[in-house]
């Protein structure tokens, strides 16, 4: 069993929020091709890296994640790049963690 998680922006590199549309379509997206997923939406994560050794960015980010019996990296590859272009990103985080069910 994996853990698939994909770190999403609230914003844009311009400081706008996205739409609300954006994020049902990935709800909707991975609940038809998983069956289902969570959203951690209430409270943002704040995710910091550095660009120079002079400039620190941030982002306020909300993690979507499903959990799947296989994993197929090109599927992942493939939405990743999907996600980074409808949210204007140079680089969206898709992680995937083996889990064991208890």
């Amino acid at each position: 069993m994996y853990l698939v998680q994909m770190l999403l922006p609230l914003y844009d590199n311009e400081g706008h929020p996205f739409p609300r549309a954006a994020f049902d379509e990935v709800s909707a997206e991975l609940t038809s091709a998983f069956g289902g997923l969570t959203a951690y939406t209430r409270s943002p994560a704040h995710g910091l890296w550095r660009e120079s050794d002079a400039e620190t960015r941030h982002d306020d980010i909300v993690v979507y994640e499903v959990m799947t019996d296989r994993l197929d990296p090109a599927w992942w590859r493939d939405y990743r790049g999907r996600l980074e272009t409808r949210f204007a990103q140079d680089r969206i985080v898709v992680r995937a963690q083996d889990t064991q069910m208890l």
